[in-house]
Formats: structure tokens, C-alpha cells, sequence
């Protein structure tokens, strides 16, 4: 699932329901039960609130079977009437995408998350993409179907997701910080990648170059906008300084918040079909190389003795 915008943020208005046609009159009541898009899916989720804002109805939903902390507001453009014909439409969207009842990868239409952990662990790979859709939004809902197409699949492997849920415990609940600079930092754990991909294949090669190149600019780009938790902003300003780059700085952890955004990054770049292909091969091999390395290049735990900015909870800027 992924997280709200600042925008949608509750303001005054008065709340109303109905079963009228009207455009001032709620399509959705209180407590009713829906089908909402979250990402490249569609969950079961429940009307909380409905208010009126700038002529549109806003609708403050939770996604049945998560925590309440991924309650949102959203439009009138990402809910479904919980209708036979849309079970079928939310179903194929699923199948689409390749959800497997069997698989850890997903989970079915109408399974629960076995627990609060696996819950966040699935949260955590949809974080942001949620939000690049209501970004498109606007513009129609045919943009947001080629979008869906465009996404790259990133498989996180599960003791990898396991760790995103460890790195969101420890700073959106404990107010916990990873300690700067890391060792090793994210360029020292492309260099290792780098050296044993050489050493393996007996050779450089010019695809593995330029994937590590890519890596290292989305992350420096991408980190002070959509990596960093609310609470850690105030120590990324005191930390990176005189235009230091932030891969000399972070480490794994933050590194790999970046791979749970690069199906949305990426769904905005061109690349041929059998590109896409092998670059979904060579950032696999690379999350492999993460989780083999993981008792070394993650912390265990994090630093607890700086104060945090924020009082949210898991919630990106």
C-alpha cells in the first residue's frame, strides 16, 4: 500500500450522504463497504468520511485487513461500488499483475494478511506508487492504465522485506535514526557488487556498469524527495552538506527503500521490452547480492540517541 498526500490532509467541510443523484449529493455513504485502487490494484476497503472540497467529493477510506495507520483520503476516481461486476473487474486486475494465492508475492482478492508484519512488508512495496496514481489521476483514468502496464517488476526478496519493516519499526515507532555517516555506504556496496560480478563473470561488463551508474543517480536524486521518512529530514539537512552526495553517506538501508520506488520511477522512462527484461534480471541479481550481504550491510539497530522531527508514523513527505 503505499501513502497519503499532504494534500489530502482533513480539513473543515461538512460531511454528507445520500442515496441522490446530485452532484452535491455523496455517490458513497459512511460505513459503506467498497473496492478501492491502491497502486497497480484494487483492495477491499470501507468508507470512514466523505467531505466536500473544491467541488469534489473526498472520501477518507481503510483498506479492510490493514492497519488503520494506511487510512487515507482519496477521490471519487480511485473507488469502485462493491458490486459483483467489479469483484470480477478488481480479480482480473489481480491476475493481471500476476497475484498468486500460493505465492509470496501477493496475496488473493479476498486473503487477509496473515499478520501485521506481512501487512507492512506489502505496504512498503506499494509505498509512492499510490501516490505517482493520484499524481496522473486527473488526467484520466486511460493515462493510469498505461502507467499500470509500463510498471517494472522488482521481486523484493522476503527477508529483504522483512527489513523494510524492521527500518519502519525502528524509525516511525521507536524514533530511532541509522547513524551517519554509514559503513558501508551505498557507493561501497555498488563498488562490492561491482567486484563481485567481475570476479564472477571473469570479466566487466558494460550492462552491469551503467545498471550501478543508474542505481547510484536515482538514489542521490530520489533520497531527499521520497526516501526519507518525516523524522529523519532534519538530520538529512545537517548531514549532507556543500552538494556531498548522498551515496557517500547512507547506507543499505535507505538503499533499499529505493527499490520498493523504482517500478514508479521507471514506469516514466522508455525502454524496449527485452531492455526491461534484463534490467529486471540484473536489479534481481543485485537484491540477491543485498540479502547475501545482509548481516553486513544492514544495521541491526539504530541510533536512539538524537531527537526526531514529526510525530507521524510511516509516513513519507
Amino acid at each position: 500500500m503505499g501513502n497519503s498526500s499532504r494534500d489530502d490532509s482533513a480539513t473543515d467541510g461538512d460531511a454528507s450522504s445520500g442515496e441522490a443523484k446530485p452532484s452535491n449529493s455523496s455517490l458513497y455513504s459512511d460505513g459503506e463497504k467498497i473496492l478501492a485502487y491502491h497502486g497497480p490494484r484494487i483492495y477491499e476497503a470501507k468508507v470512514q468520511k466523505a467531505e466536500m472540497r473544491k467541488n469534489e467529493w473526498r472520501y477518507f477510506v481503510h483498506y479492510l485487513g490493514w492497519n488503520k495507520n494506511w487510512d487515507e483520503w482519496v477521490g471519487v476516481d480511485r473507488i469502485l461500488k462493491y458490486t459483483e461486476e467489479n469483484i470480477l473487474k478488481q480479480q482480473a486486475l489481480d491476475k493481471k499483475q500476476g497475484v498468486d494465492k500460493n505465492t509470496k508475492s501477493g496475496r488473493s482478492t479476498h486473503t487477509k494478511p496473515k499478520s501485521s508484519a506481512d501487512a507492512k512488508v506489502e505496504k512498503e512495496d506499494q509505498k509512492n506508487v499510490a501516490k505517482g496514481k493520484k499524481r496522473k489521476s486527473d488526467s484520466g483514468t486511460e493515462k493510469d492504465t498505461v502507467t499500470l502496464e509500463k510498471f517494472v517488476k522488482i521481486q523484493i526478496p522476503l527477508t529483504l522485506r522483512k527489513q523494510l519493516v524492521e527500518d519502519w519499526e525502528f524509525v516511525c515507532e521507536q524514533d530511532k535514526l541509522v547513524k551517519l555517516p554509514r559503513s558501508p555506504t551505498v557507493d561501497d556496496i555498488l563498488q562490492k557488487y561491482l567486484d563481485y560480478r567481475t570476479k564472477k563473470d571473469g570479466k566487466l561488463t558494460d550492462p552491469v556498469g551503467e545498471v550501478l551508474k543508474g542505481i547510484r543517480c536515482y538514489f542521490d536524486k530520489a533520497l531527499p524527495m521520497i526516501l526519507l521518512y518525516k523524522k529523519e529530514r532534519k538530520q538529512y539537512h545537517d548531514t549532507v552538506v556543500d552538494d556531498v552526495s548522498p551515496s557517500t553517506i547512507y547506507g543499505a538501508e535507505h538503499l533499499l527503500r529505493l527499490f520498493v520506488k523504482l517500478p514508479e520511477l521507471l514506469a516514466y522512462v522508455n525502454i524496449e521490452e527485452e531492455t526491461l527484461t534484463r534490467l529486471q534480471q540484473q536489479l534481481l541479481d543485485f537484491l540477491k547480492f543485498l540479502q547475501k550481504n545482509q548481516s553486513t550491510f544492514f544495521l541491526s539497530s539504530y541510533d536512539g540517541s538524537k531527537s526526531v522531527d514529526g510525530k507521524g508514523k510511516g509516513k513519507h513527505d
